[in-house]
């Protein structure tokens, strides 16, 4: 399990990294364009993007704060956003290296963002809820990208598996 989740690590650090290298080629007005996406804007998904992993992490590490609104916008500068979207990966990469196999099988509990409701949840499907929601707003992102330039990062997991070989 955790070699699994190493790779997703890596992956999701990687691709984030080229997405943020595409979206500083945008104008200002571009980046902040309320383009019809669920967070509107470049600008919005890429914050809610860390909203909800600064969310996980809190909830799986115990560690570090997590905004109590997932429209939170963090950050409004670009360049405070990336180096901030950086941070978040390492401890993301750092983190899922530090665990032993053991640790897949734990259990996590939590609060929702949006409700007092208490959760329990296996360790391992949070996990995964933590990459796939990072790869269905990475899409958004990109979707966004693409048309407001016409191409956008090749993200696709086997690329990034292609040149980590």
């Amino acid at each position: 399990m955790k070699t699994y989740f190493q790779m997703f690590a890596s992956y999701n650090a990687w691709a984030n990294g080229r997405l943020y290298e595409a979206a500083a080629d945008l104008t200002d007005a571009q980046y902040r364009e309320n383009r019809g996406a669920f967070f509107k804007s470049v600008h919005g998904t890429l914050n809610h993007l860390l909203v909800t992993d600064r969310v996980w992490m809190q909830r799986i590490t115990g560690e570090g704060t997590a905004p109590d609104r997932l429209d939170a916008i963090l950050f409004e500068d670009f360049g405070g956003l990336r180096a901030a979207r950086e941070n978040e990966d390492r401890r993301i990469v750092d983190h899922i290296a530090s665990l032993d196999e053991s640790a897949f099988t734990g259990v996590i509990r939590y609060r929702r963002v949006s409700t007092p409701d208490m959760y329990e949840q296996p360790l391992t499907p949070a996990l995964a809820h933590l990459f796939n929601h990072q790869t269905h707003h990475r899409g958004q992102a990109h979707a966004l990208l693409t048309a407001l330039t016409g191409k956008g990062p090749e993200l696709d997991l086997l690329f990034f598996q292609r040149l980590t070989a």
